[in-house]
């Protein structure tokens, strides 16, 4: 396929993709399906676009062939997938050890009771951001949140809302979550610097909710904690993660390593019977990302496509209006991936989806891409947290039995809001810029550049 000129018909297989997702999970959850969102594979919902595009654009089916090959073996996609696989073995050798126990266990044995929605929220963000996994998250503490909440005659909503917070803070800050893998592939960044600016953002929010959690969010009754071991052991794969990707160390080395430390624990501990339950647990690990893994293959292939026929040429031209400065290029941002996000509720597609348009925009506005990557996982963080139809929200509710329900913890889950704000000052502030500023010539940071 010849690259064509702008062509907003070329954006309806993405169209289609979009509206075929969102109208199967209305239907379902209107005939009360649960997870009605979530029934429908992603990767099916990608394939209706895909087909779609092999139909309407012009060329020979060789030419559509090759062009959605090369997008789906585009480096960058590739690399993503790669990195999905090994933090999916990471994870569920961390978890087979019994290592998410430990750290639950841990925060618990130390966090006063009086304190426990506020611990509820350090936990969810400290697991959240180890781990690489809001969801995940969410179902090691949704019992154990919903159970304190009911013990200290606690609003549910309020606890499950800290929850869902505190996992969607550790997700955007998570150096190995897969909306990190996908923010910092797309712009061309570092985990670690994508990790820096994040931080000088998420870390207000944060602290503002915390002490917000620990003055207006006390039991009213003594809360009795039945409180497990923990083995420190067992938490030092997640330490090991999180300190060496500061350290710049890269991520294949750090994935790969954290497991390799995991599984040598696990083994001390008779977690495992044998390398065959050890290789088991890392395939394991493997296929619980065949879905994300699948669905950027995919979307990297008919975004290829639909950029080949002026579609992404065309939306970047009508965002270009709306542009007068490099101000007006991160709101732009943050509200093309916020509206997708709200249109597929998963944030990792979301990205995916906005990410080469972003960088698109940032080459040509000058625009740090790490502050691009930052903005991308951020508000799609955001929209994922407090969107009732999302997996995290229905997640939690689930955990309650029908007692809270989604729309009701989207009001407490207060983490997103005032995140939203400090992400929002940010853009005018330039409080979260980095110090050394982005070499586009090279698309490095323009230390880097001279120090060569």
């Amino acid at each position: 396929m010849e690259k064509k000129k702008p062509s907003g018909l070329a954006l309806i297989p993405f169209l289609v993709f979009v509206a075929f997702y969102l109208i199967s999970g209305i239907v379902l959850q209107m005939n009360g399906v649960e997870m009605a969102f979530y029934q429908i594979p992603s990767p099916i919902s990608i394939t209706l676009g895909i087909v779609v595009a092999f139909v309407m654009f012009k060329g020979t089916i060789d030419e559509k062939v090759n062009s959605f090959v090369s997008g789906c073996g585009d480096e960058n996609i590739i690399i993503m997938c790669i990195i999905y696989l090994l933090a999916g073995a990471f994870a569920a050798v961390c978890k087979k050890i019994g290592a998410v126990d430990s750290v639950v266990n841990l925060f618990l044995t130390y966090i006063p009771v009086k304190f426990i929605t506020a611990g509820v929220f350090i936990i969810s963000v400290f697991l959240s951001t180890a781990s690489g996994s809001s969801v995940g998250t969410i179902l090691a503490l949704g019992p154990i949140a919903f159970e304190l909440s009911v013990k200290g005659d606690l609003n549910s909503a309020l606890m499950l809302g800290a929850l869902v917070g505190g996992a969607m803070a550790g997700d955007n800050l998570s150096l190995i979550s897969d909306t990190t893998i996908a923010a910092t592939r797309t712009q061309n960044v570092q985990n670690k610097d994508k990790f820096l600016m994040n931080f000088k953002i998420a870390i207000p929010a944060i602290l503002l909710i915390f002490i917000t959690y620990l003055i207006a969010a006390r039991p009213t009754s003594d809360v009795p904690l039945d409180i497990g071991t923990y083995n420190f052991l067992k938490i030092i794969p997640y330490l090991f993660v999180i300190i060496a990707s500061l350290s710049g160390v890269n991520v294949f080395v750090v994935l790969m390593s954290g497991t390799i430390i995991a599984s040598i624990i696990g083994g001390f501990y008779g977690a495992f019977d044998g390398l065959i339950s050890l290789a088991q647990t890392i395939y394991e690990g493997f296929t619980s990302m065949t879905e994300i893994f699948l669905l950027s293959m995919l979307t990297g292939g008919l975004a290829h496509m639909v950029r080949q026929a002026g579609g992404i040429d065309w939306l970047i031209l009508k965002i270009k209006k709306m542009i007068k400065g490099s101000r007006s290029v991160e709101l732009a941002v943050a509200s093309l991936v916020s509206l997708i996000n709200l249109s597929v509720a998963n944030n990792t597609v979301s990205i995916i989806i906005a990410g080469p348009i972003a960088k698109d925009l940032s080459n040509e506005y000058k625009v740090d891409p790490r502050k691009m990557a930052s903005l991308l996982d951020i508000f799609s963080c955001i929209i994922q947290g407090i969107i009732p139809y999302g997996a995290q929200l229905l997640i939690a509710s689930g955990f309650s039995d029908g007692k809270v329900s989604p729309v009701e913890i989207v009001p407490f889950a207060w983490y997103c809001f005032a995140l939203a704000i400090f992400a929002l000052l940010s853009t005018f502030l330039k409080f979260s810029n980095a110090k050394n500023e982005w070499d586009f010539e090279n698309d490095r940071p323009m230390e880097l550049a001279s120090n060569k």
